[in-house]
């Protein structure tokens, strides 16, 4: 996941395939791809001025380009962080 001011992230096709999951407050906003089921963006409930994105889903974009990419197991993240 990259991030991204709400302002500067477009969703240039597929916008119509999207899916739209809140819980809990219903701030945070969680997009996935009702065809294929990929996490592919979301607006953040501590910073709603900002989106997390998938950069899998940029289209032409080679992850390997991007070299080392820090990750996490995502267990031992609390709900905060994924938010």
């Amino acid at each position: 996941m990259a991030t991204s001011l709400l302002a500067d992230l477009r969703v240039t096709k597929g916008e119509d395939k999207l899916s739209l999951y809140q819980w809990n407050t219903k701030i945070a906003r969680h997009y996935f791809c009702s065809i294929c089921g990929i996490y592919t963006h979301h607006q953040r409930r501590k910073a709603p001025d900002e989106y997390g994105y998938n950069v899998a889903c940029i289209e032409g974009l080679n992850l390997q380009d991007l070299g080392d990419i820090p990750m996490t197991d995502g267990i031992s993240m609390s709900v905060e962080e994924c938010e």
